[in-house]
């Protein structure tokens, strides 16, 4: 089918389904209104779509038309189909511990986006409806951030809003991006609106409401998926996650170039206890040049960039790195959750056993990457979620990470 008369049946589908709500349903809610109109706008034609074994649906998009150039400022943007440098020194990936060239994402293996096009997971209405409101569906609760300052006046971060770490961290200088290779895993989740992730996180400013943060890793979460799945997300804001952000394409702001990865989906195979191990790496950096942020996921997929009009103090660089990982602790039933975080084993147990995040590297202001110094660890109950760093020659910094959740010592 020509590419304009599928772009205009897309069309006429979504209003078709927007009449019919409209008129069919004086008994629909105005809240299913809403959504199915935030649903238009999130979907955009596709020229094919593909269905994934998970149940997912893959929408391929003209790059032209990603969510992204709805953004007024993103109107006349020249697209950048290439960062213009990238960061020098990769660590060299080793291939006999962690596999990280046989990852996939789960819809692959029934189809590929055409060159030209970017792959897009279709957003579904009751993904929607699973948000606290349609505004606030994709993204973050406030004050979602690990501020590893146990001295600080400020309470403790547990009791402001149920997020639990274990992080590595540096500080005190300037930043430019950040690179890791992390362990893959399928952690348990206890309540639907509790998740567990494994990312790093690039900060710039306070942490008040002028917080600046992209992130980039993988999570589970049922909320936002609908699925206990382990998935590939990014995320990004520009006011400690109050009204600017999104997780993956689900607002305007990231521009993705790549045809082969989607935000959001599957990856496949996971690591396992005592059993095959399975890594994912993730670089962002700034483009020296353009002063954009860029991503890239493995060896070989550049998938975009985060606009440097998108921040303030990211616009310049960044004033801190962390890498590890998060959980929500909402306490159901007046306990700690039993959601696990990383492999759900402590540290101690090591290789096979505990996730990991190894070669940890941060680029500077050359644009080269080089191993972090004074590297901190942060968290807010080890009893229940723990960090230990190591350094060797193969791995270069490391730390292993994560934790059960509630057991004998965390209650």
């Amino acid at each position: 089918m020509d590419m304009k008369l599928r772009v205009f049946c897309w069309s006429v589908y979504l209003f078709l389904v927007l009449l019919w709500g409209t008129a069919a349903g004086r008994g629909m809610t105005s809240r299913s209104l809403e959504v199915m109109k935030h649903l238009s706008r999130l979907n955009k034609p596709p020229i094919k779509s593909i269905e994934s074994p998970d149940g997912d649906i893959i929408d391929c998009v003209l790059i032209s038309q990603q969510p992204a150039f709805d953004h007024p400022f993103l109107k006349d943007h020249k697209l950048q189909l290439r960062p213009d440098y990238r960061p020098e020194g990769v660590f060299s990936e080793t291939k006999a511990v962690g596999r990280s060239d046989e990852i996939i994402q789960m819809w692959h293996m029934n189809g590929r986006c055409p060159e030209g096009t970017i792959p897009i997971r279709r957003n579904r209405e009751e993904d929607v409806l699973r948000a606290s409101s349609v505004k606030r569906y994709g993204k973050k609760k406030h004050r979602s951030i690990p501020r590893p300052r146990p001295a600080a006046p400020e309470p403790d971060l547990i009791n402001q809003n149920g997020h639990q770490h274990a992080i590595a961290y540096v500080e005190g200088d300037r930043y430019y991006g950040a690179k890791a290779t992390i362990n893959v895993w399928d952690p348990s989740i206890q309540q639907p609106n509790e998740f567990s992730l494994s990312q790093v996180w690039i900060l710039g400013g306070s942490f008040a409401s002028d917080l600046n943060s992209i992130e980039a890793g993988w999570q589970v979460s049922p909320d936002l998926y609908g699925d206990n799945n382990t998935r590939l997300f990014t995320y990004w804001t520009s006011d400690a996650y109050q009204a600017t952000g999104c997780y993956n394409l689900l607002c305007s702001g990231f521009i993705q170039i790549n045809n082969e990865i989607a935000m959001g989906a599957s990856i496949s195979p996971i690591s396992s206890y005592l059993n095959n191990q399975y890594d994912i790496s993730i670089l962002v950096w700034k483009d020296p040049k353009e002063g954009n942020w860029w991503m890239q996921f493995g060896n070989d997929y550049v998938l975009g960039y985060w606009p440097a009009f998108l921040f303030s103090y990211l616009s310049d660089s960044a004033s801190m790195i962390e890498w590890g990982g998060e959980v929500v602790n909402s306490q159901s039933d007046g306990q700690h959750t039993t959601t696990q975080m990383g492999s759900g084993h402590f540290p101690e147990e090591g290789f096979g056993k505990s996730s990991y995040f190894r070669n940890i590297q941060i680029v500077d202001e050359s644009n080269n990457l080089r191993t972090p110094k004074d590297v901190g660890i942060f968290t807010e109950e080890s009893s229940c979620y723990d960090i230990q760093l190591g350094k060797n020659g193969e791995w270069g910094h490391y730390f292993y990470y994560g934790g059960p959740g509630r057991n004998t010592n965390c209650l």
